[in-house]
């Protein structure tokens, strides 16, 4: 891939990534050890990318996973397609989480923020090797 094709591509990812919207992630098994992958919402919020869910008390496999393992595969699949290695950060703090999940409740038109709060899983996907800067150094589908 020559530079120029590069460049036009990390900045097709910088405006994928910009808009939110449905990907997959691959988590590792806490238990298997063998790649789990599902899809999922992200948001971009203040130019942050965080990943939550609908509210249950109910905790998600998925999140399990990241607790154990916090490297997980980042998978754009729509217009552009990318595979951006990335770290999770579970935002476990009440007052991180209440600020974060107002943004999200807003995406999604949901007025509950108090329950989101107490039952959202929120992680924020920071990408390995400044993968979400022009730059990156990304594995791209």
């Amino acid at each position: 891939m020559s530079t120029q094709e590069r460049q036009e591509l990390d900045g097709r990812i910088q405006t994928a990534l910009a808009r939110g919207g449905t990907i997959d992630i691959t988590t590792i098994g806490r238990k298997s050890g063998r790649p789990r992958r599902l899809e999922i919402v992200f948001h971009n919020i203040d130019g942050r990318i965080y990943i939550s869910g609908q509210p249950s008390p109910s905790r998600r496999s998925w999140l399990a996973n990241l607790a154990a393992n916090p490297g997980f595969t980042f998978h754009l699949k729509g217009a552009v397609r990318a595979d951006l290695p990335a770290t999770a950060r579970i935002i476990d703090k009440e007052d991180e989480r209440r600020r974060i999940l107002a943004g999200v409740a807003r995406n999604w038109r949901r007025t509950d923020v108090d329950r989101m709060v107490l039952q959202s899983p929120l992680i924020e996907v920071v990408f390995d090797g400044a993968a979400a800067a022009p730059d990156q150094s990304a594995t791209h589908a």
